[in-house]
């Protein structure tokens, strides 16, 4: 079985996700995480592991297009060499 995540956005709604990857680009760390929501099936996340103000590891989003092309280059390359679609 594949492992979830439950993310809850800034208006307090939770949302379940697949987790399709963890991948590190630049000495970061990413998840690539498949939203489990009917509208948005099919369509990956990409977001960015960091701290938040208390130190605990939480996911951020990439607002960096730059950033964002890299990773999705690397999850791209990830996928081929898995043998999986994306």
């Amino acid at each position: 079985m594949s492992e979830m995540i439950t993310l809850i956005d800034e208006e307090g709604v939770e949302h379940e996700f697949e987790v399709e990857a963890f991948l590190e680009v630049d000495d970061e760390k990413y998840a690539v995480l498949i939203p489990q929501s009917d509208e948005y099936m099919n369509e990956a996340v990409i977001m960015r592991f960091g701290l938040d103000d208390e130190g605990e590891e939480v996911l951020f989003d990439i607002e960096s297009d730059e950033e964002w092309e890299r990773v999705a280059d690397a999850y791209e390359s990830y996928a081929e060499e898995e043998g999986f679609d994306q």
